[in-house]
């Protein structure tokens, strides 16, 4: 696949948060993070184009099918690695030795720390791609995604993301728990 075709992957209908605005606010972060080796950006590059490449909110398989397609299409010497960047993004869980999983996981993570009007954009555009889901099991459903992140002693696995992200992402999970209740 190429960049064009990723690029309409992202364009599909339905995707009203992940979509190619989320693959270049991801690629935006990625461009603030330093100490990266050529391959090692090389790696989170492609993971990032390719973490949401499947994406359909009636699936739990997404981020498998996504890896799965990577595989076939990324470079031989960065395949694997990028395949395994992307199945984190399943659970957004790392290992603590894992320095390219945490970049990844938080930079896919950042929009809960963004500004509180284009975290409630975010907010609203994850509703709409579950708009087939009735009010009361969406409300439950995202409510135990958001307090399964606010459980967490780190949200942001990366620690300059965690800095710079942390508080704003607690805020922005609080408030919209709230208005989920």
């Amino acid at each position: 696949m190429t960049r064009e075709e990723l690029s309409a992957a992202y364009a599909a209908p339905g995707r009203h948060y992940h979509n190619l605005a989320h693959i270049e606010d991801c690629l935006a972060a990625l461009a603030q993070v330093e100490g990266l080796s050529a391959v090692e950006r090389d790696i989170l590059t492609e993971a990032i184009w390719w973490h949401d490449v499947v994406y359909d909110p009636t699936r739990s398989d997404n981020e498998e099918l996504s890896a799965q397609l990577a595989e076939q299409h990324v470079r031989a010497d960065l395949r694997a690695e990028v395949a395994r960047l992307i199945r984190l993004t399943r659970t957004h869980e790392v290992l603590a030795d894992d320095r390219l999983g945490a970049i990844l996981i938080s930079i896919d993570l950042s929009i809960l720390g963004a500004e509180a009007a284009r975290y409630d954009a975010y907010a609203a555009a994850i509703r709409q791609e579950f708009i087939h889901v009735g009010d009361a099991d969406y409300r439950a459903g995202r409510a135990g995604v958001l307090r399964r992140f606010a459980a967490r002693s780190v949200i942001y696995p990366d620690a300059a993301f965690a800095a710079r992200y942390d508080r704003r992402a607690r805020d922005n999970l609080a408030r919209e728990l709230a208005a989920l209740s």
